[in-house]
């Protein structure tokens, strides 16, 4: 009985352990991707890789910059780098991305029920009057 009682508490926080670190990389995520610099580098990194000075020429900030809001967009994974020579090539992390867009329909997807049930009970109390 006691072994039990230890693997299911070992297991709850392995559970516990996930969560964090889901909600943690997701916070990462959402937080890279308030900032409109990052969110335009993001935009170019979805049509598909781009180096450095790519992503640099249409924004109106200097290099270094650029390389700060990458740091950002790298630490939060939603982009991954890397470099060949001396070029630094960056792209999106398709999970990353999924993870974040995955919490949000979770989200979407509540809210439509709830509508949904209140329209009904409205409905139904409409035909009541």
């Amino acid at each position: 009985m006691q072994a039990e009682s230890c693997a299911c508490r070992r297991h709850s926080c392995l559970i516990l352990k996930y969560v964090l670190n889901f909600s943690a990389n997701l916070d990462l995520a959402f937080q890279a991707l308030a900032d409109p610099t990052r969110r335009a580098m993001v935009d170019r990194l979805v049509q598909g890789p781009a180096s450095v000075s790519d992503l640099a020429k249409p924004l109106s900030i200097s290099l270094p910059g650029v390389m700060q809001h990458l740091a950002v967009l790298e630490q939060s994974g939603l982009v991954r780098s890397e470099k060949v020579g001396r070029v630094r090539t960056c792209r999106i992390d398709p999970a990353a991305i999924s993870a974040a867009e995955r919490w949000l329909t979770e989200r979407r997807e509540e809210w439509e029920r709830r509508l949904d049930r209140l329209g009904t009970f409205l409905d139904e109390t409409k035909d009541e009057d």
